[in-house]
């Protein structure tokens, strides 16, 4: 079984990072994904036989790590999921652009269409969904910025397009940036939602690995002073 990192866990629901360049959701390639990793960490750690039920909540780019809740019951996967349609489960990502943005702080709207080759491109208002994401700058270098946004609708490849759309490309990024064969400097870092039998409110942060594009900022002491 894959080791999990593991940031919460009770009887409704986990909260997990998922790394980099692993799946959230099984595909084609047959890789390893995340709902099979904690369909099989609840199968060995509770000695559950057959099949084990594992609501699929919310998903991250498989290129993008970070954190993501799953629901180990239905009646938790069906309220988080709502939560997720009515924008009150709050996703916040760090990222890096391979610009200097000069706007310390601001929202695009734009509407995102689909195609059949797995990318999204800009569209108009007739064909395209809406997106929404605000942003802010929380530091610079003479190439970089890092960057906190909010993502405020959950679009195919949202984040990505966006910026790279509005002249900010995030560095790594292999379909809408430059082709280095670096990864991606995008990472869902903070995670808040309402739990769905509680109704506490939960907030989950995790910053990532200091390694490749985020060595160029102190993560750690940038983040916690914004």
């Amino acid at each position: 079984m894959n080791k999990l990192d593991i940031l919460y866990e009770d009887n409704h629901l986990l909260v997990v990072v998922k790394p980099c360049n692993v799946l959230s959701q099984g595909d084609n390639t047959h890789d390893k994904d995340m709902l099979t990793m904690v369909k099989e960490y609840i199968k060995e750690k509770y000695h559950k036989p057959g099949n084990v039920y594992i609501g699929l909540v919310h998903r991250l780019d498989r290129p993008v790590g970070g954190l993501m809740v799953f629901a180990k019951t239905s009646k938790a996967a069906s309220r988080l999921s709502e939560q997720v349609r009515n924008h009150t489960f709050k996703k916040t990502y760090l990222a890096i652009t391979s610009k200097v943005i000069e706007k310390k702080t601001d929202t695009w709207c734009d509407y995102l269409l689909k195609e059949e080759n797995g990318n999204s491109i800009i569209s108009d208002q007739e064909h395209g969904k809406f997106a929404k994401l605000s942003y802010e700058v929380l530091d610079s270098n003479d190439k970089n910025s890092l960057v906190k946004v909010n993502l405020e609708t959950g679009r195919h490849h949202q984040i990505r397009v966006q910026f790279a759309s509005h002249g900010y490309p995030l560095c790594g990024d292999q379909r809408y940036g430059v082709q280095d064969r670096s990864q991606i400097a995008l990472f869902a870092y903070r995670i808040e939602f309402i739990h769905p039998t509680t109704k506490e409110v939960l907030i989950f942060e995790k910053l990532p690995v200091q390694k490749g594009w985020w060595t160029h900022f102190t993560l750690s002491k940038i983040v916690n002073k914004n």
